[in-house]
């Protein structure tokens, strides 16, 4: 049993069985397929989605997808992630930031902080331009800026490294 966030929306709960997925306790039907390395292609209820995967965050269990064009970023917990925050005891340690990095090459339209602001989980930190639409790069966890490798304007590769905490 897991639930998932999509862009801190409520969450859903997932259960996998070996009949299928249950979605809220509703059965989950789709048709998936692996085009290449990190690229899907889905049809669910007669629509076509073309899904990227951006990043994958082990530590953290986050996963940032870029669906049909749009980026939307997914925190999953698994039963004992529930149960600790249940218990008070969620992992702090886990929110801590090390840097952030370009999702995909853009151009930076858009710096919202300085050296030594304070960020939380959440924060946008950055504009990011890519493919005629404007991403916010937000903050996937709490820290202090240490530098900021970029400046407005500039043009940026995938896995970049535009923050470090």
């Amino acid at each position: 049993m897991y639930t998932a966030s999509v862009n801190n929306a409520a969450p859903v709960s997932i259960d996998i069985q070996p009949t299928g997925i249950m979605l809220n306790d509703h059965p989950y039907t789709w048709d998936l397929s692996k085009l290449g390395e990190g690229q899907y292609h889905i049809l669910k209820d007669d629509q076509s989605y073309s899904v990227e995967v951006l990043s994958v965050d082990a530590a953290t269990k986050t996963v940032q997808l870029k669906i049909n064009g749009r980026i939307h970023d997914i925190v999953a917990k698994d039963r004992f992630d529930l149960l600790l925050e249940k218990m008070g005891m969620s992992n702090a340690a886990s929110s801590k930031v090390n840097n952030i990095k370009a999702p995909m090459p853009g151009l930076i339209v858009g710096i919202s902080l300085e050296v030594g602001s304070t960020v939380s989980k959440g924060d946008t930190v950055l504009i990011l331009e890519a493919m005629k639409m404007e991403n916010s790069i937000k903050a996937p966890g709490d820290g202090i800026v240490k530098a900021i490798k970029v400046q407005k304007g500039d043009r940026v590769e995938k896995g970049q490294v535009l923050v470090e905490f």
